[in-house]
């Protein structure tokens, strides 16, 4: 793994976080980087967490929420004290986080951005999440990637 580390990765290494990394071969032509994930690795994928940048009242917000379901916007603008959300343009994304969409990761991302993690992350002693790059997925206890990120658990996924 050396020479392969990403922002997420030194953000875990610096804080001794106890986490695994889970690499797999990321085909190009996935139409689905998370379902794509849960599949390489055999894992469940309510286990598996995207991370997803959504735009409350202009704020860039990330949500995390499991793979299997899609981002409730109503709800995460509620789960920040918002009105109104809408899903950030990728360009913006991929400039605010320093990740490439499809490996975006809620950790080490250039800016620090407000965070909402969806609750059922708390049904699992440890949860997924992208490891910066596309075909690295990180495993940790969903606490310590709370506490990381300063994030809100809130019921944010549908579906």
């Amino acid at each position: 793994m050396a020479g392969k580390g990403t922002p997420a990765t030194a953000l875990l290494a610096k804080k001794g976080v106890t986490h695994t990394l889970h690499s797999y071969e990321h085909d190009p032509r996935a139409e689905s980087y998370g379902t794509e994930a849960a599949d390489a690795l055999g894992l469940a994928p309510q286990r598996v967490f995207k991370t997803l940048l959504a735009e409350v009242d202009g704020t860039l917000t990330v949500g995390i929420v499991p793979v299997t379901g899609q981002l409730d916007l109503k709800a995460l603008a509620a789960a920040v004290g918002g009105k109104r959300a809408k899903m950030a343009d990728v360009a913006a994304a991929e400039r605010a986080t320093g990740y490439v969409a499809g490996g975006i990761s809620p950790l080490g991302q250039k800016k620090r951005l407000r965070t909402v993690l969806d609750v059922s992350a708390g049904d699992h002693e440890t949860m997924f999440c992208s490891g910066g790059r596309r075909g690295l997925e990180i495993e940790l206890a969903p606490a310590d990637l709370v506490a990381l990120t300063g994030a809100v658990v809130a019921p944010i996924a549908a579906g």
